[in-house]
């Protein structure tokens, strides 16, 4: 299934039916008015209009975001809250100087190559 990119120009709004986004939104090419729509009401709109292989497409990936433990694991992490170090800051420090001297970057690959597998 390709990725659904999504570009949302909205306003959250809250009303008596709850939260409601204002806007117009693109999802995977296809233009849905959203005005005074749910996320619920949006995603119906759109499941309605997938052909049969898009929406078997759209079903296995859903299942599988809600069964594979590695999803679940990173969807239900704690935020990271760690203060960034001074050493943090020297690494990036040093990793956006050697890409404004446009130093060339190494590949995982590359690297498994001259080193071998751990």
């Amino acid at each position: 299934m390709r990725k659904a990119q999504q570009r949302c120009v909205t306003r959250i709004v809250r009303g008596s039916e709850g939260r409601r986004q204002l806007g117009l939104s693109e999802v995977a090419g296809r233009r849905v008015r959203s005005v005074g729509m749910t996320t619920r009401e949006r995603l119906h709109k759109l499941v309605d209009e997938l052909s049969e292989p898009e929406a078997d497409d759209a079903l296995r990936y859903i299942a599988q975001r809600r069964e594979d433990p590695t999803i679940a694991a990173f969807r239900d992490a704690p935020e990271d809250d760690e203060p960034v170090t001074a050493a943090d800051e020297q690494a990036l420090a040093e990793v956006h100087a050697d890409r404004a001297a446009k130093v060339p970057r190494i590949s995982y690959v590359e690297i498994l190559r001259e080193h071998g597998p751990r």
